[in-house]
């Protein structure tokens, strides 16, 4: 695979796409991912799974829920998840906002190889409203898990 391409300000590593996410999760030993959607995402609308290549993602929250407040503590749970400055951290959000964010703050606690996965979960809305049919990991057609 190529080198991912570079955030257009530098503020972390850069964007893959879901299907680049994949590879890079199975090609690459060491490379994370980490979820940082609600509970309530995680738990109803679904979740990746990459247990098939012997890891398991990092759930860490960026906003609560109800209240969408900011997780004052996201750096050191990302941190509690094991991860180290020197591995690859894969960021995935709902649509590829929320994930771009933690990928800039992880970036300016000492972790530089912090990617956004474009599309997210879900993607962009379709013209009526709907998530899920127009692009993101779903859609990409990965493993993912409900419930």
């Amino acid at each position: 695979m190529a080198e991912a391409p570079k955030s257009e300000d530098g503020a972390y590593a850069g964007d893959v796409t879901p299907h680049e996410a994949w590879e890079l999760l199975k090609s690459e030993p060491e490379t994370v991912l980490i979820d940082v959607r609600t509970d309530a995402e995680f738990n109803y609308v679904g979740r990746p799974d990459i247990s098939a290549i012997g890891k398991d993602v990092g759930l860490v929250m960026w906003v609560s829920f109800p209240a969408g407040e900011r997780n004052p503590n996201f750096v050191d749970e990302v941190k509690a998840t094991g991860v180290t400055p020197d591995q690859k951290i894969l960021f995935l959000c709902r649509s590829g906002v929320r994930s771009r964010f933690t990928a800039e703050v992880m970036t300016q606690a000492g972790y530089p190889q912090c990617y956004n996965v474009l599309e997210g979960f879900e993607g962009d809305k379709d013209p009526d409203g709907h998530r899920g049919t127009t692009g993101g990991w779903k859609v990409a057609g990965l493993p993912w898990v409900q419930g």
